[in-house]
């Protein structure tokens, strides 16, 4: 058995690469990596490793609130606070993060004592999601804000898109609603464009507006369900017009 940091570091080295090359990124103080991975049980255990991973956990919460609100305002500046709030929130709560250190393998790498070893701790959403935290306040310590913005990017980019999705489809006429008042203090209208079909199965096309402007389409079996349809395009365009003024300059208009 080890019976010091250093010891420490030398018994987990090629544990401690690979994690680096995984989340590309290079420590250059990798004692604060090492101690990102300590978990309180093993600390406990072994008291030559006291310092383990929840004051990194602590920094890393606070740096994580502030990166991926920077990365959010910039991917979606058509969102108000009340909605990015609610996209970082399903992003960053406990099942969120463990999601995000399952993906970097992130539990085959920590340092747990004996009893969360034989219970499954390395697949513990709690002890995953903590030490995510505390790897990303590592990284800030060694490397500063860009760097622990840099792992951020990395780590979030693809998740962004699918969680506005998600949220949008959940209840496209609320979201609808919410962005258009927003914007202009004023919601939608939907208007029952075509109705076809025998009486025992209508089929209902209807358009949602605002200001006179056709926005989206939804055709179903209810009014009601069409309507959903109709907001859910309507949202598409809207955003995604946003999202072509920004990037292209243009209107982005179809």
């Amino acid at each position: 058995m080890p019976s010091s940091i250093t010891a420490l570091l030398q018994d987990h080295e090629k544990s401690l690469n690979i994690l680096q090359e995984r989340i590309g990124y290079r420590f250059q103080t990798v004692t604060l990596l090492l101690r990102a991975l300590i978990h309180s049980s093993f600390a406990f255990e072994n008291p030559y490793a006291s310092r383990h991973n929840e004051t990194l956990e602590f920094l890393g919460d606070s740096v994580l609130d502030l990166t991926l609100g920077f990365i959010l305002i910039q991917r979606f500046p058509e969102l108000r606070e009340g909605k990015l709030t609610r996209i970082r929130a399903a992003l960053v709560n406990e099942s969120g993060l463990a999601g995000m250190a399952r993906e970097i393998n992130l539990g085959e790498h920590l340092l747990l004592g004996k009893g969360e070893e034989s219970s499954g701790g390395r697949d513990k959403a709690s002890i995953l999601s903590c030490a995510y935290e505390a790897l990303l306040g590592a990284i800030h310590l060694d490397g500063g804000y860009d760097q622990a913005l840099d792992f951020v990017q990395r780590s979030f980019a693809r998740h962004l898109d699918t969680e506005q999705e998600r949220l949008l489809q959940s209840d496209p006429k609320s979201a609808l609603q919410e962005l258009l008042q927003e914007r202009h203090n004023e919601g939608p209208a939907y208007i029952i464009c075509a109705e076809d079909g025998p009486a025992h199965a209508r089929l209902f096309t209807v358009c949602a507006s605002f200001h006179g402007e056709e926005l989206g389409r939804g055709q179903a079996g209810s009014k009601k369900e069409a309507e959903q349809l109709a907001a859910q395009e309507a949202l598409l365009h809207l955003l995604g017009q946003e999202s072509g003024t920004h990037s292209t300059s243009s209107d982005g208009g179809n």
